[in-house]
């Protein structure tokens, strides 16, 4: 085998392929993996912006095995390891040459294509460069293509619609030279290392060997080796008394972390976590030979290390405020503050600060964080602006009134009072952040009623209950449509209030308040610990009134529990934070899906008709022409510019793969909902408690709960659904129930290895509702259907049932079909479960 350094321009050039053979797995990279690209990529596109010499960014390696060579055929290369890095490259760059042509550039275009995608001379396989595994190329070719079907359901699609995303969302800051910047980025200052094994070599045990390598060291393992490799005298006794005990009450991730907010802290704003060694090497390089001063840099490290540990453990802190301010912002999660807090700490243990002002410093970074949430503020860049705030500080004030100024900064985006009374009263608070977040603010709010007996939340057992249900009973609805605006279904309306701020409380009994009528819910409510509880059932009635004033009391109390920047008024000019959320979810739906202006409004926190009336403003946006009627119609108001060619747009849906009935509306089951929407862009969309499935085993009294309720409502499809459960207990499989209202039912599979427990379920059944979700939510997550072909396949075989019509644009989500296809096709369904049990008693195999 033979290695060298190359660039990804220079790798792909030239007549030749690239082949991924089957024993590959298909393409699997996710949004996290994506993202650090991207963040890798726009770091060196902005130092090449602002004339800074900017190192190659190393990708990894590509090991290369020679294929067989055709006469007039192209250089065969199997792709023994590194397709996923290759592909995810060949991805950004069909994004990119996309990105170029709805800007104008058709030299660009051009350029694009032929010199990084395609062998121009050569047809059928031949013509791709990359051509992947058979289950991804037709997904790939569709993007390579420029088809209409490209941007799939699938991880393939998925990757190409981030980065159209992407693209399009930096390309509205504006600088002029960017897209070529990042042509120039993607093509000569991404380093990867080409492995080219010779002819011979046994490619499947490389391959083998690559995949099963040992621990590696970590960045901390190879900054110690390093620093005491330079401490021959005294390394054993500095060893002993300062990094050992640092090691052990840091523990090795956190250690590793310690390192990075080391340099962090000292002005290397931009240094990656992967980056530490190397970083770390060149400062401390200069003391080679000097023992004291590196043995003065361990022990600052050391100290540092002391501070950190108040930083995760707020309660070895000793002034009561501050360790406070450090339990509030553990509670909040995330390690986004660290590096401001370690600052803060360093300041005070330097005396150049007292613990009450740094406490008021750390209460301006939860309002921050805070007021960022509940108002959506897109969080693209928020680790680089607590990561800059160190060096950026001024040091002529004090700490709170540095942070708050820093804070307050036009492009940190921090909220103002207007923007939160909004947020609280349009904005699907539910969708924001993560669960403990949301759980966190209405604590606080709750804690801000000042109760004389306040509640315990540390023993309480507390989650966060919609007021107005998510899945309401009928009388609900008749409530709501005395509210309606023209024109605006109760349904509607309904969508637009439930996950908002004043619809949404705490409470132990959600199982007892579920979907209840308001007036069982005040009897429940009234018994309630929290005033917030108190205070809702004095209502006289829950609708659209009542939770419009209780957003506006909480977003009064919220103001004032966290204070806004300074000058706290609402920037004039700039473009509303919602139109952000508009485009990067239209640009994430997959190619042959739909959705609806309410659906739209109901995720960002908007109305049906401003987002009518942007979207016909601005109809170059990325999928504007997929947001359509209520009824799934094409809106008689959205036109294409003035001189477009494109053609109308239900033609150019239905040649995604929409389907239109002979009315024009489109199918519903490829409407995409604001949950979904939502899920796209990677919210944690919390799904009804009752949804959740228990792995506690068989519960007697909830399976008679569901088999009553079943009855009940869907009679004819009772004997089915219960002939199938049976036929998945004699396969090995046990089945859970909810716990709540509506007794939901998932039949589970235990998959767990001596490693690693595991548990699977391909559906979950609503006995009330009458639906059948397939999880492929879930699934995505599980092996082996984290391999988008099983989940394809699984799609594939329910939709040859009379009934059930998937569409394979959700192959990331959860869509559904009537419970009453179990009345007739009950036998069908068995026969889909028995393969899913087999496919995955194969892969248990294979992992044990």
């Amino acid at each position: 085998m033979r290695a060298q350094e190359i660039t990804f321009l220079k790798l792909v050039q030239g007549d030749k392929q690239f082949q991924v053979p089957l024993y590959q797995r298909t393409y699997s990279w996710g949004a996290d993996q994506l993202q650090r690209l991207w963040e890798d990529i726009g770091e060196l596109v902005d130092q090449h912006l602002a004339g800074e010499s900017a190192a190659p960014h190393f990708l990894g390696s590509v090991v290369l095995a020679p294929g067989q060579i055709q006469a007039g055929g192209v250089q065969r290369w199997l792709v023994v390891d590194g397709q996923q890095r290759l592909t995810t490259l060949m991805l950004a760059f069909t994004a990119l040459r996309d990105h170029l042509k709805d800007t104008g550039d058709a030299r660009g275009v051009d350029r694009v294509h032929r010199q990084i995608l395609v062998n121009e001379f050569h047809e059928g396989v031949d013509h791709y460069r990359l051509l992947p595994t058979q289950a991804d190329r037709d997904a790939y070719t569709a993007c390579v293509q420029s088809r209409a079907d490209a941007g799939g359901g699938d991880n393939i699609g998925a990757a190409y619609r981030f980065f159209r995303g992407a693209l399009a969302q930096s390309h509205e800051a504006g600088e002029e030279r960017w897209a070529a910047t990042v042509e120039s980025v993607l093509k000569d200052l991404l380093s990867i290392v080409e492995i080219t094994a010779e002819p011979g070599d046994n490619v499947y045990r490389i391959f083998e060997s690559i995949n099963n390598t040992g621990v590696g060291l970590s960045q901390s393992d190879l900054l110690r080796n390093y620093v005491f490799m330079l401490l021959p005298k005294r390394g054993e006794r500095i060893y002993q008394e300062l990094w050992l005990p640092m090691q052990q009450s840091l523990g090795p991730k956190n250690l590793e972390l310690l390192v990075w907010l080391d340099l962090v802290v000292r002005g290397h704003s931009k240094t990656k976590q992967s980056d530490i060694y190397r970083e770390q090497q060149k400062r401390l390089q200069p003391l080679a030979g000097d023992e004291e001063a590196l043995q003065q840099e361990i022990e600052q490290l050391a100290g540092r290390a002391r501070r950190f540990l108040r930083i995760i453990e707020p309660a070895r802190e000793q002034s009561p405020a501050l360790r406070t301010a450090l339990e509030r912002l553990a509670a909040w999660g995330g390690q986004t503050h660290y590096p401001l807090a370690l600052h803060l700490l360093d300041l005070l243990d330097a005396g150049r600060t007292t613990p009450d002002d740094a406490a008021r410093a750390l209460g301006y970074v939860e309002s921050y964080l805070v007021r960022r949430l509940i108002c959506q503020t897109p969080t693209a860049g928020l680790n680089r602006i607590f990561m800059e705030a160190p060096k950026e500080l001024e040091t002529d004030r004090p700490a709170a009134e540095s942070v708050r100024r820093f804070l307050s900064g036009r492009r940190r985006r921090w909220p103002s009072d207007e923007e939160l009374r909004e947020a609280a009263r349009a904005k699907p608070f539910y969708w924001s952040g993560r669960p403990p977040q949301r759980s966190f603010i209405l604590r606080r709010l709750e804690e801000s009623y000042g109760a004389s007996e306040p509640v315990d939340f540390a023993k309480g057992s507390l989650s966060v209950e919609h007021v107005l249900p998510q899945r309401p009973a009928p009388a609900w609805f008749d409530l709501l449509a005395e509210e309606t605006e023209p024109n605006q279904t109760p349904q509607e309306l309904h969508d637009l209030l439930v996950h908002t701020l004043g619809n949404l409380t705490l409470t132990g009994d959600n199982s007892k308040l579920s979907n209840h009528p308001f007036e069982r819910k005040q009897q429940i409510l009234d018994s309630s610990a929290l005033r917030m509880n108190l205070e809702i059932s004095s209502a006289p009635r829950w609708g659209k009134a009542q939770i419009l004033e209780r957003a506006d009391r909480l977003a009064g109390r919220a103001t004032e529990l966290w204070p806004g920047p300074i000058g706290g008024v609402k920037p004039t000019g700039e473009e509303s934070p919602g139109w952000v959320e508009l485009r990067a979810a239209l640009v994430a739906m997959p190619s042959g899906t739909w959705t609806t202006y309410g659906d739209v409004a109901e995720l960002i926190g908007s109305h049906p008709v401003p987002v009518g009336a942007y979207l016909g403003a601005n109809t170059s946006v990325i999928g504007a022409y997929r947001v359509l009627t209520v009824e799934g119609k094409i809106s008689p108001s959205f036109r294409w510019a003035d001189g477009s060619d494109r053609p109308p747009p239900q033609e150019l849906l239905a040649s995604e793969g929409v389907r239109f009935d002979s009315l024009g509306r489109a199918h519903p089951s490829q409407r995409l909902s604001a949950a979904e929407l939502a899920t796209l862009l990677g919210r944690d969309v919390t799904q009804p408690p009752a949804h959740d499935p228990l792995p506690e085993g068989e519960d007697a009294e909830a399976a008679e709960r569901f088999r009553a309720q079943l009855q009940e409502n869907w009679p004819a499809a009772h004997p089915g659904v219960v002939a199938v459960l049976d036929f998945w207990r004699r396969q090995g499989g046990h089945v859970t129930y909810g716990r709540h209202e509506e007794t939901s039912c998932f039949p589970m599979l235990d998959l767990g290895t001596s490693r690693q427990p595991q548990l699977v379920w391909p559906v979950g059944v609503y006995p009330v509702s009458g639906t059948v979700e397939v999880v492929f939510q879930y699934l995505k997550t599980r092996s082996p259907f984290d391999d988008t072909e099983q989940r394809r396949e699984l799609l594939n075989r329910l939709n040859k049932i009379d009934g059930i019509d998937l569409p394979e644009a959700k192959l990331e989500l959860r869509p559904s079909f009537p419970v009453g296809v179990f009345a007739e096709h009950g036998d069908e369904i068995c026969e889909v479960l028995d393969w899913f049990v087999g496919v995955a008693a194969l892969d248990l195999a294979r992992r044990n």
